[in-house]
């Protein structure tokens, strides 16, 4: 029986969903600073879930049409938002955590079916995401992606809260 090598270590898939806001900026740099470890041999898959563009129909059932004009520059500027969110989180990568493996994927869909199919796609040991703090009202018309993920994801999940600042 052959001994496993002290510089073998385990591999972890960790999943990070990114977006726009502070609150998943906040959820990467605590994961890479609390979770990721030289003990680990780690690969961070950054996810990202470009919104699909709403069709807008008329009362008559017909739709509104766009001219390609338009809808070329809407696909340009999905596109310019999700390669900025992960020059961003890249970033903060080499920052916090130099030489560690990180993969980008960005795919287009509610972020809720999207972050839950890469997690089983990637057979991804846990996902880390941050949490909006939508109240319950909030909550109810907009639905809770992290909620949504927890409940339906087969690998932990770890939603990571932002702290309140202190009021002034």
């Amino acid at each position: 029986m052959a001994e496993t090598s002290a510089e073998e270590k385990a591999e972890r898939r960790i999943v990070v969903a990114v977006d726009e806001g502070e609150e998943s900026t906040y959820a990467l740099t605590w994961c890479l600073t609390n979770l990721i470890s030289s003990n680990f041999k780690d690969t961070l898959f950054l996810v990202y879930a470009r919104c699909a563009p709403t069709v807008y129909t008329g009362l008559d059932g017909t739709g509104y049409m766009f001219s390609s004009d338009i809808v070329a520059t809407m696909e340009r500027y999905a596109n310019e938002v999700a390669e900025s969110v992960m020059e961003k989180a890249q970033k903060i990568c080499r920052d916090l955590a130099g030489d560690i493996r990180v993969d980008t994927r960005v795919e287009g869909g509610d972020a809720r079916d999207v972050i839950c199919q890469m997690v089983e796609r990637l057979n991804a040991d846990i996902l880390v995401m941050g949490s909006h703090g939508y109240g319950l009202i909030k909550r109810a018309f907009l639905g809770s992606v992290s909620n949504h993920c927890a409940q339906n994801v087969k690998c932990p999940v770890l939603i990571v809260k932002k702290p309140k600042s202190p009021a002034s």
